[in-house]
């Protein structure tokens, strides 16, 4: 079982408009809620987005940079022209 949530002083207007798109989905205004927590809380946060981003690239052993002039050097060998 969950725990209880309360939360105050939810302005009217928006009380009503989260009343009014539940009910538009045939759910209760409690149901439609916990959809919208659980939606929030399994999205990263841009914090924890970088810090992921930071602990792969201290594991890689090329920097993006490298990867991308290696890749444009790779080209022009080739006599390919880059696509726009």
């Amino acid at each position: 079982m969950g725990s209880l949530l309360q939360i105050r002083d939810v302005p009217e207007d928006a009380r009503r408009s989260l009343k009014a798109r539940a009910a538009g989905e045939g759910r209760s205004l409690n149901a439609y809620l916990l959809d919208v927590i659980a939606r929030e809380v399994s999205t990263p946060t841009v914090a924890e987005v970088l810090e992921r981003a930071r602990s792969r690239s201290e594991r890689a052993e090329v920097s993006a940079l490298d990867v991308v002039r290696d890749a444009r050097a790779e080209r022009e060998v080739r006599g390919g022209r880059p696509r726009t």
